[in-house]
C-alpha cells in the first residue's frame, strides 16, 4: 500500500470510530484499497478452513435440491441455488464479490469509487478479461447487462436494485452509474446473482445470454433444464490459479433421501440441504462429513395480505399465534435451527433488531383474534412441497395440528416439486418459502417487502415502510438509521404477512476428498462460489 493510500485508510478508519461515517460507507471507502477486501462487523463467515492446500484437478459432481425444467440461461428468471451456483457462480461474474468472509472486492471491477455522496459509481474494469467466445470485455457489456433487467416489462429478481439507477455511462473502461439517490450499499448491490455480466449484442441493445458465454470459471458443455448442467474449467480466467476443478456438473436431486444415496454411493461429491434426520448417519462415515455453515437463510409460510382473509390483520395475528414454531424446530429441524418471529432479518446482521412480543403458540389468542376478525373458525389452504424448503410438507402438517384447536382448518395442498417456484410461490395466497436472505437490509427490504418489491410474496404494502426505506437508504448516520431500521423490522412484525418459522444454517454433506476453505453463507453454496472455490484433495 502506498502512503497516499495508507493516509486514505487512516483518515477512513477514523471517521468510521468516530461515527462519522456508516459501516457499509467504511467498507466502500476502504475495500479498494485493500486486494482482499475489508471484514469488518458481523457477517456470516463460515464454515471451518480445510487444512489441506488447493490441488489442481478432477471431475467435481455437485447434486443440489432445487433445479426446474423451467431453468432458462436469462438471468433475470434465476431464482434458486441451482440456476445460482450453475450459471451466476460458475458460468458468470458481477462486478463485484462477496468473500467468505463477508467484506466484498471487486471481481470483474479492478476498483469502485463513490462520488458525489455516494450516489454516482465508477466501476474500472479489468484489464484482459475475455468471455468464453474470445470477446473482451467492454464496459458496454456491463451496461447492456443492467438494462436487461431494467426493461419497463421486466419481472427480474434484481429490479428492486436497478430501479435505483438513474443511468449508466460506458466511458472507455469504467462502468459509470449514477443513481437517483446516494446509496453506499451499492458494490454490495452489484454482486446479486442476477447481475451476471454477459456480452452485449452485436447491435448495441440488450445482451446475448442464450449461447452461455460468461466470464465465469467454467465454460458451458451442456444444459438440461431439470435434469443437470454440465462444464469445464476455463483456461483463460482472470482469478490466478483458479479454478481447481477441471469439470463440474449441477445434477438434480429434488428428493432428499435420493440426494443422501447420491453421495454415499459416490455419484455425487457433494449435496445441500442434508435431510437432519441423516446427519448422524453421513457423520458416522469416516469417508464424509457435514458442513454446517452459519448462514441469513429463514423458512416462511408467507400470507398474501391482499386477498381474503389475509387481508383481515387479526385473521394475520390468529394465524401466528396459531403455529408452535417449537414444536416444529423440534421434530422437524431436530434442534438444527433458530425460532423465527416473524421479522426476516438474522440476527448477525447489521441494524437487526428485537421485535416483541415472541409469537408463542396460544390457542386463546389465536382465537381472540379470529373473533376481532368477526370469525368464529376458518378455512384456509397452505401450498408446500419439499421444494418450498426442507421439512416444508411435514412443518405445514404439524402446522395444520397446532392451528385446529382454535378452530382453524389448515388444508396442506402438496405442490410438485418441480416448477414450485413458477407456479406456486408469487402466485397461491399461503405458501412456503425458502429465503437466502441479503446482505444489507436494504437489499432485503427492496427485494421482498417494498410496495414496487419484486419478490413480495406477502403483497403487504405500507406507505410509511416505503417512506422510511427511503430515508434509511441515504441516511448516513449509524445511530439515525438503525432507529429507522428497527422502526420497520417492528412494523412487519405486528402487520406483515410473513411467518418466520426458523433461521437456519446451510447443511452440506460432502465426500472426504472435498477441500475447501472458509465457507460463505450470504449465499448459498459459498456465496454461489463453491464451484471455483473447493478442489479435490487427493
Amino acid at each position: 500500500m502506498t502512503e497516499s493510500e495508507s493516509k486514505q485508510m487512516e483518515h477512513w478508519i477514523a471517521q468510521f470510530r468516530k461515527g462519522a461515517v456508516s459501516r457499509r460507507e467504511f467498507l466502500a471507502r476502504t475495500t479498494m484499497l485493500l486486494a482482499a477486501g475489508t471484514a469488518i462487523g458481523s457477517m456470516p463467515s463460515i464454515g471451518r478452513a480445510d487444512d489441506a492446500q488447493p490441488k489442481a484437478g478432477g471431475f467435481a459432481r455437485f447434486g443440489l435440491s432445487d433445479a426446474s425444467q423451467n431453468d432458462t440461461l436469462d438471468p433475470g428468471t434465476w431464482v434458486t441455488s441451482f440456476t445460482g451456483a450453475a450459471f451466476n457462480g460458475s458460468l458468470c461474474n458481477n462486478l463485484t464479490e462477496i468473500l467468505p468472509d463477508g467484506s466484498i472486492t471487486g471481481d470483474l471491477a479492478e476498483s469502485f469509487e463513490p462520488e458525489d455522496g455516494a450516489k454516482r459509481w465508477v466501476f474500472k474494469l479489468r484489464d484482459g478479461v475475455t468471455f468464453h467466445d474470445g470477446k473482451s470485455l467492454k464496459a458496454e457489456d456491463v451496461k447492456q447487462s443492467f438494462l436487461h433487467h431494467m426493461a419497463e416489462d421486466s419481472s427480474s429478481g434484481a429490479r428492486a436494485i436497478v430501479a435505483q439507477v438513474e443511468s449508466i455511462e460506458a466511458d472507455g473502461d469504467k462502468a459509470i452509474f449514477t443513481l437517483k439517490t446516494g446509496n453506499a450499499d451499492f458494490p454490495y448491490l452489484v454482486t446479486d446473482y442476477h447481475l451476471s455480466i454477459f456480452p452485449a449484442n452485436a447491435d448495441g441493445t440488450g445482451i446475448d445470454f442464450a449461447r452461455g458465454a460468461g466470464t465465469g470459471a467454467f465454460t458451458l458443455e451442456s444444459f438440461e433444464p431439470g435434469i443437470g448442467v454440465r462444464m469445464k474449467r476455463n483456461p483463460n480466467y482472470h482469478k490466478n490459479n483458479k479454478p481447481y476443478f477441471d469439470e463440474v456438473e449441477f445434477v438434480s436431486v429434488t428428493e432428499p433421501t435420493a440426494r443422501l444415496n447420491a453421495l454415499l454411493t459416490g455419484e455425487v461429491h457433494v449435496i445441500n440441504d442434508v435431510d437432519v434426520r441423516n446427519v448422524p448417519l453421513i457423520e458416522r462415515n469416516p469417508d464424509f462429513a457435514i458442513t454446517r455453515t452459519p448462514s441469513l437463510r429463514h423458512f416462511t409460510f408467507d400470507m398474501n395480505t391482499s386477498v381474503a382473509p389475509f387481508d383481515n390483520p387479526d385473521v394475520r395475528l390468529a394465524l401466528k399465534y396459531a403455529i408452535d414454531r417449537d414444536d416444529i424446530i423440534d421434530k422437524v429441524f431436530l434442534g438444527e435451527a433458530l425460532k423465527g418471529n416473524d421479522n426476516p432479518v438474522s440476527n448477525v446482521m447489521e441494524y437487526y433488531a428485537d421485535t416483541p412480543p415472541q409469537y408463542e403458540y396460544n390457542i386463546e389468542k389465536a382465537k381472540e383474534h379470529l373473533a376481532k376478525a368477526g370469525l368464529d373458525s376458518l378455512t384456509i389452504d397452505l401450498s408446500a412441497a419439499e421444494a418450498a424448503f426442507p421439512g416444508a410438507v411435514e412443518a405445514a402438517v404439524l402446522f395444520k395440528e397446532h392451528a385446529a384447536p382454535a378452530g382453524i382448518t389448515i388444508n396442506v395442498v402438496r405442490e410438485a416439486d418441480d416448477g414450485y417456484w413458477e407456479n406456486v410461490w408469487l402466485k397461491k395466497p399461503f405458501n412456503g418459502c425458502d429465503w437466502f436472505g441479503r446482505a444489507t437490509l436494504d437489499w432485503l427490504f427492496a427485494t421482498s417487502y417494498t410496495s414496487d418489491s419484486p419478490w413480495n410474496n406477502t403483497g403487504w404494502k405500507n406507505a410509511h415502510f416505503d417512506e422510511l426505506h427511503a430515508l434509511a437508504r441515504v441516511e448516513t448516520d449509524h445511530s439515525k438509521r438503525a432507529v429507522i431500521y428497527k422502526e420497520m423490522q417492528q412494523m412487519l412484525h405486528d402487520d406483515g404477512g410473513v411467518m418466520t418459522v426458523a433461521f437456519v444454517n446451510y447443511l452440506y454433506g460432502m465426500s472426504g476428498r472435498i477441500g475447501h476453505g472458509e465457507i460463505g453463507g450470504i449465499l448459498p453454496a459459498d456465496n454461489m462460489r463453491m464451484s471455483e472455490r473447493w478442489w479435490f484433495k487427493d
